[in-house]
């Protein structure tokens, strides 16, 4: 029998919201004193383990206490330099330990990826992400290229983030002052699986590029990939780490495994959809004005299970035909679901 916590809404007494339902953005919010961060791991258990229609109940309550809750931020991300990476991740195609068949891209031209983000921009996608194949971002010419991007999607007035691997305290800051809104740095699982997927980095290092960033006063991008062949207790692990750090991530993406052939994990039987809601509800009640950014592996998903997902609390999605080098689903497809279930995008500016 699934336990059930006494206590899982987060209030804050005496104040009072308004929501700009064309944002999405709450505001007149004082504070945000309602929020947890010494989240005990048995109270994370006991919310995961809910009955699942209780589950979805408590976190759509949650959920409408920060967001709108027709309101889905859309977001494309684009690969900035692909494969060859010498991480060893046990999910990713981009390991230059993996026979897998992605074909190696150097450093694209900054004025072609802000022309993409242009395009992208007039689609009416708020949100520009850039990811490059590396185990820590470059110096030099390199590097200078990334800030030229940054700048240059920056003054669409898009949000802009970046994921380049680790970073140093002084990356960070020259990322911030060319105008970089989020840096993603996902810590993919548990502590406990974590060697099971990656031995080329240890979980400290990620917490140390988390820390460069805040320093930075930059916002933090960073959640975690379900489907590896972690246990249950693993995500609960994982959803741990995220609802401990203070503050906690402004954004939360929850990836599915992409199987991909040549990969380790190429083999993994398909997660339960399910779980995928199971982990989001989870991480709408514990991290309640966190956006949570239904990410890779939607492709895999039916739209009833996608629907379930927005139930639970995601507010975000990532559009275009590519995440970095998997599958996902094409525009006429979101805009259809999104049509059908009445849902709209953020527009402009929106957090």
């Amino acid at each position: 029998m699934r336990a059930t916590p006494q206590t899982t809404r987060t209030a804050v007494p005496g104040e009072k919201q308004r929501m700009d339902r064309e944002t999405g953005v709450l505001t007149h919010r004082k504070n945000q004193s309602g929020l947890r961060y010494d989240w005990k791991k048995s109270e994370v258990q006991a919310i995961y383990d809910m009955s699942l229609p209780e589950l979805l109940f408590r976190a759509q309550v949650v959920h409408r206490e920060f967001h709108a809750p027709d309101r889905v931020q859309t977001c494309q991300l684009i690969s900035i330099k692909t494969g060859g990476c010498p991480e060893d991740c046990a999910y990713c195609p981009q390991s230059a330990h993996y026979d897998a068949d992605i074909e190696r891209q150097g450093l694209l031209d900054p004025e072609h990826v802000v022309g993409v983000a242009r395009d992208a921009a007039e689609r009416g996608v708020t949100r520009f992400c850039m990811g490059a194949a590396w185990r820590e971002a470059p110096q030099g010419k390199e590097f200078e290229k990334v800030l030229e991007m940054v700048r240059g999607v920056s003054s669409l007035g898009m949000e802009v983030c970046c994921t380049l691997g680790m970073l140093t305290e002084q990356q960070a800051v020259r990322l911030k002052e060319a105008g970089l809104t989020a840096y993603n740095h996902n810590l993919d699982t548990s502590p406990e699986f974590y060697g099971s997927i990656i031995t080329t980095r240890v979980y400290d290092d990620r917490l140390r590029t988390l820390a460069a960033v805040r320093k930075a006063g930059i916002t933090v991008c960073c959640g975690g990939i379900l489907g590896m062949g972690e246990k249950a207790s693993d995500r609960v692990g994982l959803l741990h780490q995220l609802a401990t750090l203070q503050p906690h991530p402004e954004s939360v993406p929850i990836n599915m495994l992409v199987r991909v052939e040549g990969t380790p994990l190429a083999s993994k039987p398909a997660l339960d959809a399910l779980e995928m809601v199971r982990a989001i509800a989870t991480a709408r009640i514990l991290m309640p004005s966190s956006r949570v950014r239904l990410a890779a592996g939607r492709k895999q998903l039916s739209p009833e299970a996608v629907t379930l997902c927005f139930v639970a609390g995601a507010n975000s999605i990532f559009v275009g035909e590519k995440l970095l080098t998997t599958p996902n689903p094409g525009a006429d497809e979101d805009e259809q679901l999104l049509q059908n279930l009445g849902m709209k995008p953020l527009k402009s500016h929106a957090r």
